[in-house]
């Protein structure tokens, strides 16, 4: 039997996972990916170590592959996980600085030089960047002024996939949804732009030639052998940024289908035939990117904070139910069923889910969250309720931005992540959009996409649509309630009213004194 593996270096875990070709996740193992703040003058300065991020996939990897009984039935693997954060390697193969984190705000001084001297508007018409304080280009200019000699010594800047790709094939390179997230990629072309490059001095030497996802890099060396468990020439195929690879096992890679993938963080992504880089797509805090499907398509990801509200709730004012939760259900089962005993529109009750600011469709770091229509006939259950329906507010809004600003015209939704293991939100969501929504079963479809990649790279799949035939389960569809869906659509005209009219309300908050 052929196996495929897929690595996924997420914040939280070092994962790897080895899949059958018809999808199903055989064996797997993590461990956990481990931020260090070592500067005692900089506490908040953040780092990945480059020796236990490949230390941590070596221990998955060997697990992984002890678990199964012939590792010379795995054909290939690829690489999948965050953007951005990088590393210098030598031309010995040393690593020569930690990955600085995405969660590191040292690069702010860059960020502003970014936007003072290239600008929003030249960065989106090139790249289709938001430009964030953690983009790769800013790391690379906090090196030069900061960390000048070892610059000088490296011979290549590895994105975290990109190094352990390297690690385990001793081949530089990358792919172009990674490079698409460096601010330095050129999204018409799919080459490194040479007016951003020489806009902000950063050395063309120290970047991979980008090349399309699903591309044979190199083989197995002895030494990344002997410390993960695969076999010397066992294929290396370059991945992609983990939210695009996670379209490949459900479908959506195809434009016109919406995959929303939500925990702590709600993700809607779809793919376009062609880079829409337009002041609209911009001002909605969206970044348009090459896809993992094929070099003729493109992605977006509008992402917004979303699970982590309602576990703020469930923390603040869950007491109750978590102390009288059974065996035969949970805290969460208690709480979801005072939400589901509110009727629709939460007793009047609305919610802005902007707790931790406001990224898409608004793009408002400096907004706050609020109740608004509180009375004292509202319980317990009716505000549970109200953040799950000013969620799907939100999700709404999001899909009305993409129809309006990218001409999407939506055909199916499909939802993967922890929150489609939440019948009622799923049912609300479905309820509040009026269309189906597909929850398939699939296991860990982020490394799986990763997984499908190699299995192209080494012939294994003709491309993406046979792999996913091979590999899609169906799962649970959620119908929606159009007489509901109707009342919606009109709370929604005055869900959208509540932004504006606290934004002014909450900006004076901010300035109050602690």
């Amino acid at each position: 039997m052929a196996y495929l593996i897929g690595i996924d270096l997420g914040s939280t875990s070092l994962k790897a996972v080895i899949y059958d070709l018809q999808g199903n996740a055989v064996s797997q193992a993590s461990r956990p990916t481990e931020r260090f703040n070592p500067y005692p003058d900089h506490p908040d300065w953040a780092i990945w170590k480059p020796e236990q991020i490949w230390g941590g996939v070596c221990e998955s990897l060997k697990e992984a592959v002890t678990q199964i009984d012939d590792p010379a039935q795995i054909k290939g693997v690829a690489v999948t996980g965050m953007g951005m954060d990088g590393v210098p390697i030598g031309k010995d193969g040393a690593w020569l600085y930690p990955f600085i984190s995405w969660h590191c705000p040292r690069t702010e001084p860059q960020h502003r030089w970014w936007l003072e001297n290239i600008g929003v508007e030249k960065q989106f018409e090139i790249g289709g960047n938001q430009l964030w304080v953690f983009n790769t280009a800013l790391r690379l200019l906090w090196m030069a002024e900061n960390e000048p000699e070892i610059l000088a010594k490296t011979e290549k800047w590895l994105l975290i996939e990109d190094f352990i790709s390297f690690m385990l094939c001793g081949q530089h390179g990358t792919d172009h949804t990674m490079a698409s997230t460096t601010l330095l990629f050129d999204q018409r072309k799919r080459v490194w732009s040479d007016e951003l490059i020489e806009a902000s001095g950063i050395d063309r030497r120290l970047l991979c030639d980008p090349q399309p996802s699903g591309t044979p890099l190199g083989k197995v060396q002895a030494k990344a052998a002997e410390a993960t468990g695969l076999l010397e020439g066992t294929p290396v195929v370059l991945g992609g940024h983990d939210y695009c690879c996670g379209t490949l096992p459900v479908g959506a890679f195809e434009p016109g289908v919406i995959l929303d993938v939500t925990g702590t963080w709600e993700i809607v992504v779809t793919a376009l035939s062609e880079p829409v880089l337009t002041p609209k797509v911009r001002e909605m805090g969206i970044p348009v990117h090459s896809h993992v499907a094929s070099p003729d398509l493109w992605s977006i990801m509008a992402a917004v904070v979303a699970g982590d509200m309602l576990e703020w709730f469930r923390k603040e004012y869950g007491l109750e139910e978590k102390q009288t939760a059974e065996k035969d259900d949970s805290d969460w089962d208690r709480l979801m069923k005072l939400a589901e005993a509110s009727p629709p529109g939460a007793n009047g009750v609305m919610f802005l889910p902007h707790f931790s600011g406001s990224h898409c469709p608004i793009v408002d770091h400096q907004s706050m969250g609020a109740f608004v229509g509180l009375r004292n006939i509202v319980t317990k259950g009716d505000m549970l309720r109200a953040i799950i329906e000013g969620l799907d507010y939100q999700f709404v809004q999001i899909v009305k931005g993409l129809e309006k600003s990218l001409g999407v015209r939506p055909e199916k939704f499909v939802a993967i992540g922890g929150a489609t293991k939440n019948e009622f939100w799923m049912q609300n969501k479905a309820d509040m959009i009026g269309k189906p929504i597909e929850t398939p079963q699939i296991e860990e479809p982020t490394p799986l996409g990763a997984a499908i990649l190699a299995g192209i790279g080494v012939g294994l799949y003709k491309d993406v649509q046979d792999a996913y035939e091979k590999v899609y389960k169906p799962g649970r569809v959620y119908q929606p309630n159009l007489e509901l869906t109707k009342k919606y659509r009109q709370s929604f005209k005055t869900f959208e009213q509540i932004y504006p009219s606290l934004k002014d309300l909450n900006a004076q908050l901010r300035t109050l004194p602690a």
